[in-house]
This record gives C-alpha cells, structure tokens and sequence, in this order.
C-alpha cells in the first residue's frame, strides 16, 4: 500500500485525544488519514470501560479549557455543540478533609462565601487569586501553543514577556500558601498538581494557572463519558474520508535514512504515508517503535534517566444501588504531605490514602441502569519506576483498603457490597495493558528540564516526516494541552505540505 503522490498520506499511530485531533483536522483540509488504534475502541486513556451495562471514563473525567476543544471541532469542520452534549458544573467538585468538606465553585461569589464559611476572613483573598493568576494564563498560555523545535523559538517576544510569570524558584504550593495564608487552603488550590502526576510540593509555580483555569474558566462533563469525546472526533475523520483501524497495532515506524516512511503493523501489513504521526506512550513509542541503532537522542539511557509522573490504582465498580453523593469527591489523606511523598519516593502507602471517586451516575444516567451507579475510583501511587509494590501479589489486598477508605471518608459506606460488576487497573496493567512506559499514567514529569524545547518535540528531532502529540510531547498532559499538541502538528504539517489553513493558533 502506497501513498498517493498528489495527497500527502499521513498515518495516525494511536487514537487517542492528541492522535484523533490532528487526525480530524488533517482530514478537513484535504490530506489522507489513517489511523491505526491497538485496542478495539478509540481514546487510548480517553476510551471506555464497559463492564456490562456500566460504563467508565479510563482516565480524564474532569474537562476544563472547553473553549479549545470547540476550536479545534470548528478547525475540523464539526461543532461540539451538534456533536456532544457538554455540561458545566457546580460545584464543580467536593474537597474532603478530616475535618471539613469544600463545595468548590467557579462562581465567585459562591466560592467567596464557601470560603468564608470554613476560612473566615480569608474569603477576600480569592478575588487578588483570580486577578493574577489570569495575568498568568494569558501570559503563559500562548507560549504553550508554540513548537519549540526550534531554538529561537524561546526568543519568541511571547515568552520574554511570561517570564515574569514562571514564578522560578517557587512550587505551585509555595505560590498558593503565600497567596491564601492557610496550609489548608493553599491545598485546595493545588491538588491540580496531581492532573500532571506531580507533587504540589515539587511542581514549578507556573503551574498556578491550572486553579485558575478551573476557577476562571469551569469544569465540564460531556454527557456519555468524556470518551464520548473521542468517538465524536473519530467520526469527525470518517466524515472528512479519513480511516480509522480499531485491533491493528503498530510493530514499529520504517525509517530510511533517518526518515519516517511509514508503518509496519503487527499483521505484518507495510504502509508507507508522507508522515507518521505517533500517539502512543512516548516512552512506550521510544522503547518499542524503532530500531533501537538509530535513535540518538531519545535512547534507552536517556530515557532512563527522564523523570516521570506517578501513576494512580483505579477501581471501576458498577454497583446494584444508587448514591446520593457529588459528581466529584476528592478525599485528602489526614497527613498529606506524608501521603504525597510517599507517592513520590516510592515508599509503600499505608492507609492513610489520598483517593478520588466519580459517582457519575448523579448527573449522567447513561452511564448505569436506573437506580444503579458507575463507580470510578482514582487513587494516586508510585510508578513502576520507583514503586515497590508488588501488584500481582497485593493488589486484592490494597483494592480492599481502598474500598475500606471510600466507606469511611465517603457516602458510599456499603459500596462493597453492592458492586456487582468490576475492574482493577495497576501500574503493572498501565504497564503492560496500556503499553504506558512505567505506568507512568500522566506521561513524563513537567520540571523545567521537561518542558518546552527540553521536551520531546511535536517535529521529532530524530527523525525526518517523524511527529509527535500526547502528552508526552510539547505542551504536556491534559486534555487541553493534548488537543494543542494535535492542532499543533496539524499545523506544522500543512505549512510543509503547503496546504493553506486557518487557525486560531498560528504560531507554530
């Protein structure tokens, strides 16, 4: 199978959220698709689980920045207004402490009074949040829609003007206790750390315009699972005459003289294409997807010595009753700090657990038969890398201190009982299931040695026709910023292909 010589022939490995953008776009302005999915549905971490009638989001259940989700269906030729039914939320989720819960809102005036019933007195520091952490954002986010595969890009007059914004030197958590002045509350303002499987702790203090992000701008649900997100952009590609295979993994990328030529597939199928567009685990892709003589930068050294998120223990439990208990509940270990290190130096977690629950079913009866629920449960561990647990051996066990948390911290007392129908992901299934280097689920670390031109670029720099999205590569995790990435080398390969466009980010 060869590519036709008047229509640039780019392949897709992985349909993902970052693959299936850059697939819808690239079909709407003319060139040939193809996109080859390992599994037997699309969205990689943004698919679904069906356990029978029940059905779960894999990974991202919050959507946030929802104004470049609906750039990106209109650069595509769809609207997200035909195409899903998306719902904003308020609150938009529920903080647990020991002793306190927070109904968060992005309604000001609601946070304000939500604050000052739990932090008296503090409530008017929420208004001095708002204003600079937006100065933040809008100095700070053009510079994610760049593509830094070029130098001279951080001499770009958009980043000069953000450096006063980097907050160097500072920790989202260091910016937020000085912002607020309680332990407590700075957490509440910084537990987005965990969206890029980082410590509050150790995460750079530019990161700060994420709770704005939330606070400013509000979260979403798109009705069905936000993996209905990924179904509307795979049949976005169809519509525009684009391909997408379902079971067909990639063997690996050809290369020829240091260029990307196209694919070899597990089947043993050969297909050349003008580009080759990787979506999968970046480590996975770099371990598994090239000969390994060729690659100069990104070897098994180097990528060895790359620091990489933590990974998170999930329970999805279809339970035979329903809950009366928030969308989103986020429940703090009463030592956080300790909790939170753990996680990070790969010490076993004791009880004392951090965990996240999704009772969707409150909001979204799609998702479970009525009177019943969809169960989503997220608890932050080490990855692969670092952790020394052993899964196969102690994840019943540790599956079941999860389940005592959740009863003792949540509505769900009795959630044991009723789960009729379940799935257990760890690490080690991220690992080997997921094809997810280390089952590092948020991708590499977001340090300042891994951002920007210091992480893999959108134009791989090993090889020629060779791109890269996902959150692996520039701008990083997170839906939004994988859709950017996926925009982003929309871009870069129509201005190769001299196929014109319009764009609301041009500044690749």
């Amino acid at each position: 199978m060869t590519s036709n010589s008047t229509t640039p022939h780019a392949i897709v490995i992985g349909a993902g959220p970052g693959g299936l953008t850059s697939a819808m776009i690239l079909a709407k302005r003319g060139f040939k698709v193809t996109v080859f999915e390992a599994q037997k549905t699309v969205g990689g971490r943004n698919a679904e689980i069906r356990l029978g009638p029940y059905v779960f989001d894999t990974g991202p259940t919050f959507l946030m920045l929802k104004d470049v989700l609906d750039e990106v269906f209109e650069e595509a030729g769809s609207s997200t207004d035909t195409m899903l039914d998306i719902r904003r939320l308020d609150p938009m989720y529920h903080l647990k402490f020991s002793d306190k819960t927070l109904a968060v809102s992005s309604d000001p005036e609601k946070m304000k009074a939500e604050i000052a019933r739990l932090f008296p007195g503090r409530e008017n520091r929420y208004d001095a949040f708002l204003k600079r952490e937006k100065q933040r954002f809008e100095r700070l986010y053009p510079c994610l829609q760049k593509s830094y595969d070029h130098w001279q890009t951080l001499f770009h007059p958009d980043l000069i003007k953000a450096i006063p914004h980097l907050a160097l030197n500072e920790t989202l958590f260091s910016v937020m206790r000085k912002r607020f002045g309680d332990e407590q509350l700075a957490l509440t303002f910084t537990f987005q750390s965990k969206y890029l499987g980082m410590s509050p702790w150790d995460c750079p203090g530019l990161f700060a315009m994420i709770p704005y992000i939330e606070h400013g701008m509000g979260i979403y649900h798109a009705m069905g699972g936000l993996s209905a997100i990924s179904h509307a952009m795979a049949d976005t590609v169809r519509k525009h005459g684009g391909e997408v295979h379902l079971d067909s993994p990639v063997r690996r990328v050809r290369v020829e003289n240091r260029v990307a030529t196209g694919v070899e597939l597990e089947s043993g199928d050969v297909i050349d294409a003008d580009a080759v567009v990787i979506n999968a685990d970046f480590g996975y892709a770099a371990s598994h997807l090239f000969e390994p003589d060729p690659l100069r930068t990104y070897t098994p050294k180097k990528l060895e010595s790359m620091k990489f998120s933590c990974s998170t223990f999930m329970i999805y439990a279809g339970a035979d009753r329903a809950y009366d208990m928030p969308f989103h509940t986020i429940c703090f270990a009463n030592d956080y700090r300790r909790n939170v290190d753990s996680i990070f130096s790969g010490e076993p977690l004791g009880d004392d657990l951090s965990f996240y629950v999704r009772n969707a079913s409150v909001l979204d009866p799609s998702l479970a038969p009525t009177g019943h629920s969809a169960v989503y449960i997220l608890v932050p561990v080490s990855n692969m890398k670092i952790g020394r647990t052993d899964w196969a051996k102690d994840g019943s066990a540790f599956r079941d201190r999860v389940l005592d948390a959740v009863a003792a911290r949540t509505d769900m007392k009795d959630l044991r009982e009723h789960i009729v129908s379940e799935k257990i992901v760890t690490p080690a299934d991220w690992e080997k299931d997921y094809r997810v280097h280390h089952g590092a689920t948020f991708n590499l670390a977001h340090n300042f040695g891994q951002m920007l031109n210091r992480r893999p670029h959108n134009r791989f720099q090993e090889f020629d026709r060779c791109y890269l999205v996902g959150g692996g590569t520039h701008p990083g995790s997170g839906l939004p910023t994988i859709y950017e990435s996926g925009r982003i080398v929309a871009n870069l390969l129509s201005r190769v292909h001299k196929i014109p466009f319009v764009s609301k980010n041009l500044s690749v």
